[in-house]
């Protein structure tokens, strides 16, 4: 019999940490797209290729990181650094996929990237092409496990017509809990459950202690921040403040930082807004924004710590939420009644892919047969040659820019 247990490790070796650090910076240095794609580059690389946990598990974490509050993708990295190396692995996850563009960003602050023109956005555009072929496998793949009956893919079906018609990210989490709600009534006899194991190598107490830590947090640092004054300290408390109370991730949280950062008055508009346009342009998470606007404001005010100080405060509360809650996961997650209903999150989260596959990946980047072309070639290598993804994002840039000069 074929044994499908994830391969879990002994994770006192910190050598599992060093796995999980390289792993996750090959993934920073090449996940162009944002966080939809980000879902396909991990599951890629850690599902198909390392075979760290399979399909099913991914989806569950997946449909958790995006039901709450934070960056989506950040929060499935940690996790799955969690799961591959405990704590240090964890760590070492979020610090390999967000230090490459955090790094960018605060040089792109300092004066240090390129003018642009007709070559950038020529790689940019072929960038773009890369998530619609990177987001397709991701469907293509999921689909074929999560939904594999009328039912779920009616659940998928739906969380599509949810997400299309309730744009913002209040229709993801709706589409999650409707199709968690649908699993309960109609995926109660799907067949026996593969459940699994997590093995969160965090106690209930500490992940309790997360989650009280998150909720002080939200209420003591606004205190602290009109009783001392502090520049950090009240620069901290806005991009804590904007990182928890944002769902869906990405692109959700620039009127949340615009309401911060521009209305008061710290930057201008398009300094704003030349930053986030530069965020578009690197690989991994969008939230690395933050460090752009650490450092600008930093440069303004002299205080060199500014960008660590943003881009540590921005992704907090989500480590927190999630970190907080997975030990308590782990039990929920055996009942039959959390498994029917994860068939049903699971499934919802094929459809939010496939609807996202559409816009805003497919309607941004698709704009010409020849773009269809490209992004047709990619979703091949990948799924049918089994290209790695640095392939594709190298092969549709180089090709996009050489057609330009035909």
């Amino acid at each position: 019999m074929t044994n499908n247990r994830p391969n879990f490790p002994d994770r006192s070796n910190p050598s599992r940490a060093l796995e999980v650090f390289t792993t996750f910076l090959k993934l920073g240095l090449t996940s162009f797209g944002g966080p939809i794609a980000h879902f396909g580059y991990f599951r890629d690389e850690l599902v198909l290729r390392r075979k760290w946990i399979d399909e099913a598990r991914y989806g569950e974490i997946v449909a958790l990181c995006q039901f709450l509050p934070g960056p989506a993708s950040s929060q499935v990295g940690f996790c799955m650094g969690l799961l591959r190396g405990g704590p240090l692995g964890a760590l070492a996850a979020w610090t390999a996929f967000t230090l490459p563009s955090a790094i960018l960003l605060v040089l792109f602050a300092y004066g240090a990237a390129s003018a642009g023109g007709p070559v950038e956005a020529a790689i940019l555009h072929g960038l773009k092409l890369v998530a619609v072929a990177v987001v397709a496998q991701a469907v293509y793949g999921m689909a074929k496990s999560l939904t594999p009956d009328r039912t779920r893919a009616g659940i998928a079906l739906a969380a599509v017509l949810i997400v299309t018609f309730v744009t913002s990210a209040v229709g993801q989490v709706a589409a999650i809990a409707v199709g968690a709600v649908a699993g309960l009534i109609v995926c109660r006899q799907a067949g026996a459950a593969q459940i699994g194991h997590l093995s969160v190598p965090i106690s209930r107490r500490f992940g309790a202690g997360c989650l009280v830590l998150f909720f002080a947090l939200l209420v003591v640092m606004p205190l602290w921040a009109a009783a001392t004054g502090s520049a950090d300290v009240i620069l901290f408390d806005a991009f804590y403040r904007s990182g928890a109370l944002v769902f869906g991730g990405g692109h959700v949280v620039l009127p949340l930082l615009k309401a911060e950062i521009v209305d008061k008055g710290w930057l201008s508009n398009d300094v704003f807004l030349a930053g986030y346009g530069a965020a578009q342009a690197v690989p991994g998470p969008l939230f690395t924004f933050a460090a752009y606007l650490g450092a600008a404001i930093g440069q303004a005010t002299g205080d060199l710590a500014s960008a660590a100080v943003a881009l540590i405060a921005i992704f907090l509360p989500g480590l927190l939420l999630v970190t907080g809650i997975l030990p308590f996961w782990e039990g929920v997650r055996r009942r039959a009644y959390a498994q029917a209903a994860m068939r049903g999150a699971n499934a919802a989260v094929v459809g939010i892919l496939g609807a996202a596959l559409y816009n805003p990946v497919w309607t941004s980047a698709v704009l010409s047969p020849a773009d269809f072309f490209l992004a047709l070639a990619g979703f091949l290598g990948l799924t049918i040659w089994k290209l790695p993804p640095w392939v594709v994002v190298i092969a549709l840039p180089l090709a996009v820019l050489g057609m330009g000069f035909l």
